[in-house]
């Protein structure tokens, strides 16, 4: 069992009771009735927790739905995510707040939270009403899909996201810098013919951010950080004591901008793939903890939408299904980490960043609910998208072969996914 939280990492049982963990021990008496699950060789660990997916509903259920979307975390053995405002209408009130609550109670699979707009319509216009919607349950505030551009503005909502101690998570990208431009701007866009979109278009927001990030304390968070400049940002602002956090992607941990040779769609990502040299920065970063928080980004689209030609498809890449052998592959496979920090960097470190720590996310103790994953760390897998609960099949991971598989996702102490054949109950 390992629980990074506390440091334990030890060999012992597990008792669930009523949603509750009850009992861990190394000789836990069997219970008469009792599900026993022989988790021999594999990591039990707390469940995973992803802070940054779309579940598309509402306004977007031909992508994705608050069912769908959450069947696909619990295959990828994550029992918690933080779904993001930008769907339809925008999540910038309590009335479209309360509505995923409630659809959340009707029809997840696992614990869904909800992050909030800054702004209203996330249009950068007119601040949302943040207090309110923390009030209502938002554990966190982003305009995600687009920065808040606007400086006067940015300052007003990190001011208002300290009053009420709610982290801001930003989508850095200046829109000046980016306007036409589908992926990273070097040799393979000029191939292609495509407009470039430079690492600078990240790199001077979050500079701007951490600048007034230092006049209003609070806490600021870097979404899918693509460039070792970012990197370097970030790690500056830690040393001065700034609470700052930054988040790497398995696709920006993966793959350089030459996937997208060839006009493939797939590999077209909102920040873009960049190159090897940013590959091995954030890899560096997730070493030393500059970025503290592994989240997919995960983003469903139709096949139609993507089959569009490489300038009209939209970004994104679906992530829940595939994460956790992407993860293992990027981080510990190629030595940067060990097992013990990757489920740190998938647990404890991301319940923290959203405050969901205080309900016993991302932990395994005696009183807590019981969400658990057992990991396979030894099982070899090829992506198979065919095979993903997500609605979405928009990966450029396909037979991509990994190790480190979730064979059983525990939520509230019920078996919400188990592989078939990973192990015997």
């Amino acid at each position: 069992m390992l629980d990074p939280a506390r440091g334990f990492d030890c060999v012992s049982d597990l008792l669930i009771e009523e949603g509750i963990v009850t009992a861990i021990d190394a000789g836990i008496d069997p219970i008469e009735g009792a599900i026993e699950i022989d988790a021999s060789g594999c990591l039990v660990t707390p469940g995973l927790v992803d802070p940054h997916v779309h579940l598309r509903e509402p306004g977007g259920e031909h992508k994705e739905t608050i069912a769908t979307g959450t069947a696909s975390a619990v295959a990828g053995g994550f029992t918690t995510v933080c779904c993001m405002p930008n769907t339809t209408p925008t999540i910038d009130s309590c009335h479209t707040l309360e509505f995923i609550r409630m659809r959340a109670l009707e029809t997840a699979r696992c614990r869904v939270f909800v992050v909030a707009a800054a702004t209203l319509g996330r249009l950068g216009e007119e601040i949302a009403p943040i207090a309110s919607l923390v009030e209502a349950g938002a554990v966190g505030i982003s305009d995600d899909g687009d920065v808040v551009a606007d400086s006067q503005m940015m300052l007003n909502v990190l001011r208002t996201c300290a009053q009420v101690d709610r982290v801001f998570m930003q989508h850095a990208q200046d829109p000046a810098l980016t306007r036409g431009a589908s992926m990273n701007s070097g040799p393979t866009a000029s191939k292609l013919g495509l407009i470039g979109w430079p690492k600078l278009a990240e790199e001077l927001i979050v500079e701007r951010d951490i600048r007034m990030l230092a006049q209003t304390g609070g806490r600021y968070h870097v979404q899918h950080v693509s460039s070792a400049g970012t990197v370097e940002i970030l790690r500056r602002a830690q040393d001065r004591g700034l609470a700052a956090t930054g988040e790497a992607s398995p696709h920006h941990l993966l793959l350089t901008d030459e996937a997208c040779d060839g006009y493939d769609t797939s590999a077209k990502m909102n920040p873009p793939l960049r190159t090897a040299d940013d590959v091995e920065a954030l890899r560096k970063g997730v070493a030393d903890g500059t970025l503290s928080i592994l989240a997919t980004d995960h983003a469903p689209h139709t096949q139609g939408e993507k089959a569009e030609d490489f300038e009209t498809a939209p970004f994104g890449i679906v992530g829940l299904d595939s994460a956790l052998g992407l993860y293992a592959k990027a981080l510990v496979e190629s030595g940067h980490i060990d097992w013990s920090r990757l489920i740190a960097l998938l647990t404890i470190e991301p319940a923290r960043l959203v405050d969901l720590d205080e309900r016993g996310v991302g932990r395994l103790e005696v009183g807590l609910p019981a969400d658990v994953t057992v990991i396979d760390p030894d099982m070899t897998w090829q992506v198979d998208p065919d095979e993903f609960a997500s609605k979405g099949r928009n990966t450029p991971f396909t037979d991509v072969e990994v190790t480190g598989r979730p064979v059983v996702t525990i939520v509230g102490g019920t078996i919400a996914y188990r592989l078939d054949g990973a192990f015997n109950a």
